[in-house]
């Protein structure tokens, strides 16, 4: 793809990126990598993201921890963040040295079973067990140093139980605060990351940062069952865009 089609079309999946995670607090790499990767090779989609994703999302932070005030639902996020301290580094490790087509359809299989458990009906209404906890974090960790698609485990753990919106959508701004941090220094120490990567990021953060600001503003006009159904449909859009079937159409002579 040519520089210029590549960088418009990396500011358009930008932008919609931005605005879904802006709105249901996760929805970005689900929308963002599929396209960037076909624009730019997964090894740079993904760090970018993380790039533009960490510094953008920190002014959501300080309103969702004080919406998880309690210290069990505290406890709970760092339970699962302990779990992606370890499947972040085998994730980057194998997007490092998988087949990035591979490695495409593999995250399309993982969001269409996600979907296909949520609607269901099926939800989990037990406690909330350690160590289960701590294996939906080391997915989550897993999908995200690999992709930084690291949505679908987490919200399908949370989504199928009775948290509400709003303290749901606390939970997952606060969850991928630290995977963020986690997915930074696991690129680094993999040397994903270097100064064109930067110089990118710095030219497409602001599509992105209008894109969140937006979304942040349109959650607070949605109901609460509105904002499970667009949770439910930004999985199912994840699994359609993440297809490695539509590279053909953002290259040169595509059909």
């Amino acid at each position: 793809m040519p520089e210029a089609a590549a960088l418009a079309a990396t500011l358009l999946a930008a932008l919609a990126a931005g605005l879904a995670r802006g709105f249901s607090g996760f929805g970005a790499a689900l929308i963002f990598v599929p396209l960037a990767s076909a624009a730019l090779g997964p090894q740079a989609a993904a760090p970018l993201l993380m790039l533009m994703d960490n510094p953008t999302a920190l002014p959501l932070v300080p309103r969702a921890w004080a919406q998880v005030a309690e210290r069990a639902g505290r406890r709970e996020i760092g339970t699962l963040v302990i779990g992606a301290l370890v499947g972040a580094p085998l994730g980057a490790w194998l997007l490092v040295a998988a087949d990035p087509v591979t490695l495409r359809w593999a995250m399309c299989a993982l969001v269409a079973a996600m979907l296909a458990l949520l609607t269901s009906g099926w939800r989990y209404h037990g406690p909330v067990r350690l160590r289960l906890s701590i294996a939906v974090g080391a997915l989550s960790g897993f999908c995200s140093g690999a992709a930084q698609m690291g949505g679908p485990p987490v919200v399908a753990y949370w989504l199928g139980g009775a948290i509400p919106a709003a303290r749901l959508r606390a939970n997952i701004v606060l969850f991928f605060a630290a995977s963020g941090l986690i997915s930074f220094v696991t690129y680094l120490a993999a040397g994903l990351l270097d100064a064109a990567l930067l110089w990118l990021a710095l030219a497409v953060a602001p599509a992105y940062a209008f894109g969140l600001w937006l979304g942040s503003r349109m959650f607070g006009l949605a109901s609460e069952a509105q904002f499970r159904r667009a949770c439910l449909a930004l999985i199912a859009l994840s699994a359609l865009l993440g297809l490695p079937l539509w590279d053909g159409l953002l290259q040169p002579g595509g059909r």
